[in-house]
């Protein structure tokens, strides 16, 4: 189970699409929208990677910024990225330590054994760092509930 509203959010380092490396810590200060997706170019995770880039301008204004984070390699990501025109950082988790950390892991990911990735997951964290909202949808197939996660953002603000 994915971890509760009130904890204070695991920090971590993980490799951008530039094999820059970024940490939750450095974005004290602001709000964070921390969405863990299962794969770059599958259906669903790019409708939902756009669906926050359309409403990055929203959240900026709110003090907050998207960071997203999937198994993927830096170079699928970056790749993702670019082709999808991201403005956020999409970071690499091929260790599954953060997905871990944050007890996100899907396992048999599309029905492959061993395939281990992360559920399709949204944290809203405070200034302060602390889990101030939780999405995981109960299947990878569906995207979150937008209106939800920005509500919660604009609750912060």
């Amino acid at each position: 189970m994915a971890l509760s509203i009130g904890t204070t959010a695991p920090d971590f380092t993980l490799f951008d699409s530039g094999m820059q490396p970024v940490s939750l810590s450095s974005f004290k200060g602001q709000n964070v929208v921390l969405a863990f997706f299962p794969a770059a170019f599958t259906g669903i995770c790019t409708a939902e990677m756009c669906s926050f880039q359309t409403a990055i301008q929203r959240l900026n204004g709110l003090n907050a910024t998207v960071i997203a984070v999937s198994a993927d390699l830096p170079f699928a990501n970056k790749a993702f990225a670019v082709a999808h025109g991201l403005t956020f950082p999409v970071l690499s988790d091929w260790s599954l330590s953060t997905i871990n950390a944050y007890d996100v892991a899907l396992n048999n990911f599309a029905g492959i054994p061993d395939l281990v990735r992360s559920d399709r997951a949204t944290f809203v964290i405070d200034v302060e760092g602390v889990i101030r909202h939780v999405n995981v949808t109960e299947n990878p197939g569906l995207e979150p509930d937008y209106d939800e996660i920005y509500e919660a953002v604009e609750g912060l603000a």
